[in-house]
């Protein structure tokens, strides 16, 4: 007879991920290679301390492009011009011109180096020159110096934004010690940078190096600010800018800066590098990217004084056999372009019961109850999941659901705008998801919010939106998906907005007056507001939306009206996408871009055809959120199976197969009580409240709060847990919840025990209750001998609904 605690084992399961080693390489292909490549043809440089990179590239007879810069021998005509290390890097020697020439078996390629400025150069800049290496080099990271204390007494501008203040750091602070002109290798400066005296930071720049003889060439020409250019850089680029790599393979990045008269000048070395996906390729600080096994696309962010650049990389899946499955709507064809690309085969459609637990939880929140299961198994209409998604959009637990949601990110906190606005503006959201209001409509009515903070209106997002800036933050994040606050101090460092930006869209808000009420209420109303001026010049920025020309107020007091025109235009492509990229998420359980309000040129979107005809279609569709939601969930891709094949074994972000998505807090301990045949009660609520239906986002609860129930302290989506935890795991098997639900003589488990149906019924019962489906033969038998082997068929029961309440099945949406 099994016994309880032998019961009580069984419950867990574990993820394994298997790793492939059945890499490709380069230089296995030689055979292949039908000609030899080196970009670029020509190469200038103009100054001692100047260095370049060289590309050398083979390809194959099916034309594919292959890096062989670090395989192929390289020599150079002149040796006294210039030298080239292996990884392909130009050091300038002497004015002259010399031939590289790329060698691999028989096959050959050319390019030409032209080097002047050797024997008089011009003078290093200090912005051009210097910055570039301390930023490289880490000292005005926000970990170093570059921090807002600074440290150790030495404080550097994050990035090198400003490079005057920098130049004052290192110059005349501290009494001018820090150089030292008349012995530059005595400077301080130098000597902790070389690590010649101790150096908290550790050697950041080699003896003896390209970096070091700048420094020492700065220092010596009398250490002079330059002017800002009169031929300032405009942008980067990275070469190449997109990629095809086979597994295990290698890319060396060129990176080069364009000034405004279209000059040229390497900096490879000085740029800094960063993937976004080191599961699919990860790139070292000299810009070599090493691929994986792992199936999939990266993108590597390429920074430079406060410029982006982007290559894209795309890792195949071995050959095999692609069959292209059905297609239910336009998304899944752009889905299985993807996957084709990627040679990456998609799971099966999902079966039914899988399917119907993964609707209801992800459309309102809730379990389907053991007689919609059975009903909806029982259905032979073909459409019938098109109705049943039809159905859920329009039952009232979706508007609760979605309340919720949208509350949380609202920030909708009753220590902040009462408990009576809390419930104000739940209730007005509520209100505006049953409607189905449009979404440019609802962010509309959100902007320009009046009136009480208690009155039925979401007026108190601007009670916690509580000046200009933290307004700004909060709107670009929630409603662009662009998270702007690192502009506030410097240039955000992944991204082109700077504090000109930041405080050009703060400026909307600089009208909003908000004027003290009884009980701890605001009134919000406008007033004439004025542009907010830029911190370090003290010049006033005109309001404008990001990327956008200066604002235009026909009335002094329609400033935040005018913000809401622009914001909700369908020309915002920002504002589109961010909605889109959130819905996706959620449903899909990843964004098209992660994080999911984080949309920027340096982390694009993993299927950006995809992302484009979304963003068109819910322009089609007049920002019908519901309308939307449908097309997501009649997706061939929204109903693929969760389960891995080993095609997609590896995938995690191109829609191969469902995503195993965790229950948020609320939706797990609703799911519990539906279970369990036993309401949750919430200290002064009256019994039969669900918690997707708790305004009070402070109502003390020990599952809620283990489970990750957002604090409604930031517009952020990562606000809530997600991660599981040894935590959570134990509160499941061991705490009160659990344990009063399951054994409370009017649940689930207490009735069935006491009925007359038969052991198969029972068990059929608790399966349909909470993991949606009926159970297999091997699960039946189990379950069916510890009904029978023993004396005590209460405890039974309840020894097997604990069991399912803690597989992962019921944890987590499938």
């Amino acid at each position: 007879m099994l016994t309880t605690s032998a019961l009580r084992t069984i419950c867990l399961l574990t993820l394994i991920v298997f790793s492939s080693e059945n890499a490709v390489r380069a230089d296995d292909q030689t055979t292949s290679w039908v000609s030899l490549r080196i970009s670029p043809d020509l190469l200038e440089i103009a100054s001692p301390e100047t260095s370049d990179q060289f590309l050398v590239t083979a390809i194959d007879s099916t034309g594919r492009r292959i890096d062989v810069t670090r395989s192929a021998t390289l020599s150079l005509s002149s040796p006294d011009v210039a030298a080239i290390n292996a990884a392909g890097r130009i050091d300038p020697l002497s004015d002259g011109e010399a031939t590289l020439t790329a060698q691999i078996n028989e096959m050959s390629a050319t390019a030409m180096i032209r080097v002047r400025g050797i024997s008089h150069p011009t003078p290093v800049s200090f912005r051009n020159d210097v910055i570039p290496l301390l930023s490289k080099s880490g000292c005005n990271s926000g970990g170093c110096h570059g921090k807002a204390e600074g440290q150790n007494g030495f404080r550097l501008s994050v990035f090198g934004f400003d490079p005057a203040r920098d130049f004052d750091a290192i110059v005349r602070d501290s009494h001018a010690r820090r150089v030292f002109p008349a012995a530059p290798e005595k400077s301080l400066l130098i000597q902790k940078a070389v690590a010649s005296v101790p150096h908290g930071g550790g050697r950041r720049i080699e003896p003896g190096s390209r970096w070091h003889r700048i420094l020492l060439r700065w220092v010596s020409e009398g250490m002079s600010l330059d002017d800002e250019s009169q031929d300032p850089i405009v942008s980067i680029k990275a070469e190449p800018a997109e990629i095809i790599l086979a597994g295990r393979e290698t890319q060396q990045l060129r990176v080069v800066a364009i000034t405004r008269s279209g000059g040229i000048r390497g900096i490879t070395s000085e740029a800094n590098f960063q993937s976004n996906n080191d599961v699919v390729a990860a790139v070292s600080v000299e810009g070599l990217i090493q691929a994986t096994n792992v199936p999939g696309e990266a993108a590597v962010l390429v920074r430079y004084m406060g410029h982006v650049a982007v290559t894209r990389i795309t890792l195949p899946g071995p050959n095999i056999n692609f069959t292209r499955p059905d297609e239910l709507s336009f998304v899944d064809g752009l889905v299985w372009d993807k996957l084709q690309k990627l040679q990456i085969q998609p799971s099966p459609v999902a079966s039914d019961s899988m399917f119907l637990r993964r609707v209801f939880l992800d459309t309102i929140g809730t379990l389907p109850t053991s007689a919609e299961v059975r009903s909806f198994l029982a259905d032979t209409d073909p459409d019938k999941r098109r109705k049943v998604i039809d159905a859920l959009l329009e039952r009232s637990e979706y508007a609760d659901y979605w309340a919720q949601r949208w509350a949380d990110l609202l920030q909708a906190d009753k220590d902040i705008i009462t408990p009576q606005g809390t419930v104000a503006m739940t209730r007005w959201t509520h209100q505006q998801i049953t409607a189905n209001t449009p979404w440019d409509r609802l962010v509309y009515d959100v902007l320009t919010a009046q009136g009480s903070t208690v009155g039925n209106s979401p007026a108190g997002f601007f009670q916690v939106q509580a000046d200009p800036e933290k307004s700004a933050r909060a709107v670009s994040q929630l409603f662009l998906g662009v998270r702007i606050e690192c502009a506030q101090c410097h240039h955000h460092p992944f991204e082109r907005w700077d504090q000109k930006d930041y405080f050009a869209l703060a400026g909307f808000f600089t009208g909003v007056d908000r004027k003290s009420l009884p009980g701890g209420a605001l009134k919000i109303i406008d007033k004439p507001g004025e542009d907010l001026k830029h911190p370090r010049t003290s010049e006033p920025v005109p309001a404008a939306g990001l990327g956008a020309a200066p604002a235009m107020f026909p009335d002094p007091k329609d400033r935040r009206r005018v913000l809401a025109q622009w914001l909700t235009a369908k020309e915002n492509s920002l504002f589109v996408r961010c909605i889109v990229n959130r819905l996706v998420g959620h449903y899909w359980g990843r964004g098209l871009v992660e994080p999911v309000d984080d949309l920027r040129a340096t982390n694009p979107a993993s299927n950006e055809p995809l992302m484009q005809a979304l963003a068109d279609h819910l322009i089609e569709v007049n920002f019908d959120l519901k309308a939307f939601t449908r097309t997501l969930l009649n997706s061939r891709v929204y109903q693929l199976d969760s389960a891995v094949t080993d095609s997609n074994l590896l995938d995690d972000q191109n829609y191969s197969r469902a995503a195993i998505k965790p229950m948020p807090a609320e939706v797990l301990l609703d799911a519990m009580s539906q279970a369990t045949g036993i309401p949750e009660r919430f200290n002064g609520w009256p019994e039969g409240y669900r918690a997707i239906q708790v305004w009070d986002n402070k109502l003390p609860s020990l599952f809620l709060e283990t489970f990750g129930r957002p604090v409604r302290q930031s517009v952020c989506a990562c606000e809530r847990g997600v991660e599981p935890s040894m935590a959570q795991a134990l509160h499941l098997m061991n705490s009160e919840t659990t344990t009063v639900k399951l054994e409370d003589r009017r649940g689930r488990a207490a009735m069935l025990a006491a009925s007359d149906l038969p052991p198969n019924a029972i068990i059929e019962e608790l399966y349909l209750a909470t993991v949606s489906r009926f159970p297999t033969a091997q699960e039946r038998e189990l379950m069916q001998r510890s009904l029978t082997e023993t004396d005590d068929r209460r405890k039974a029961v309840e020894d097997i609904l604990w069991t399912l309440l803690n597989t992962r099945e019921f944890v987590f949406n499938r």
